[in-house]
């Protein structure tokens, strides 16, 4: 596997750097709600106490990209991360960026299964307007659903090999799980290092198969955690977003 650093990104997303994040910028909310009016509760809530906030597709699908505004309305100091997932043909995914670029997000994803061309024609089209991040292998999965699934790699390695993509095709950065975070580092430095499956010591882990704690996956090289379920399910919101970034900052 190559370790050549690629060269430098065009997109805006890459070339600000992550390590001089505070420990609060760090933490992305997962806003996996059913509707706008739970989402704005969560955002209002939160304004303060987090860096960014991630729009996924159950809210995407349920309430359009006039969701995207109204969050960002009501919680004006949080970074937007659209986390949709995109995956088809370049030409259809390109129209699709074209689209978001409007909206004002940080980062949008696209899976990185189809390869290095495919990831850099959804670089083009994002331009400086928003960071693309490479989703490398879901979180939900372990080995035995990527050997169901038909591929003849291990799943650290295929992480790897999608870095690798990521990195050459000049994205803003990867998606991974916190225990693919060294052989991301190694082939892929400068990329940010997205972590979702993100768990607090002794939370209940969900549907993740692949999970770390917030300091951990910070210490071993993330620049962004993603954390739903454990602050959503919280009694005070904001106190859990709270205690975790000071977790961070102990990290």
């Amino acid at each position: 596997m190559s370790t050549t650093s690629a060269p430098p990104s065009t997109s805006a997303a890459a070339r600000a750097g992550t390590d001089a994040l505070e420990p609060r910028d760090r933490l992305i909310v997962a806003l996996d709600v059913a509707d706008a009016d739970a989402a704005l509760e969560v955002a209002r809530r939160l304004s303060g106490h987090v860096g960014m906030l991630k729009i996924g597709l159950e809210l995407f699908v349920a309430e359009g990209p006039s969701v995207v505004r109204r969050v960002r309305e009501v919680a004006p100091d949080l970074e937007i991360f659209l986390d949709l997932k995109l995956h088809d043909i370049p030409n259809t995914m390109c129209g699709a960026i074209r689209s978001v670029r409007a909206f004002g997000v940080k980062f949008l994803t696209v899976h990185a299964g189809s390869g290095t061309a495919h990831l850099q024609a959804c670089v083009e089209a994002a331009g400086d307007a928003v960071g693309i991040l490479a989703v490398t292998v879901l979180t939900s999965q372990d080995e035995v659903a990527c050997r169901q699934a038909g591929h003849t790699r291990a799943l650290e390695e295929l992480v790897e090999m999608r870095a690798v993509c990521a990195r050459d095709a000049g994205c803003a950065g990867v998606v991974c799980s916190g225990r693919e975070l060294s052989r991301v580092r190694a082939v892929a430095p400068r990329l940010a290092r997205v972590v979702p499956g993100i768990r607090p010591a002794g939370a209940d882990l969900g549907d993740q198969a692949r999970v770390m704690t917030p300091a951990r996956a910070v210490a071993d090289g993330a620049s962004y955690i993603v954390v739903g379920r454990p602050i959503l399910q919280a009694q005070d919101q904001a106190a859990a977003a709270d205690a975790i970034v000071r977790e961070l900052a102990g990290s």
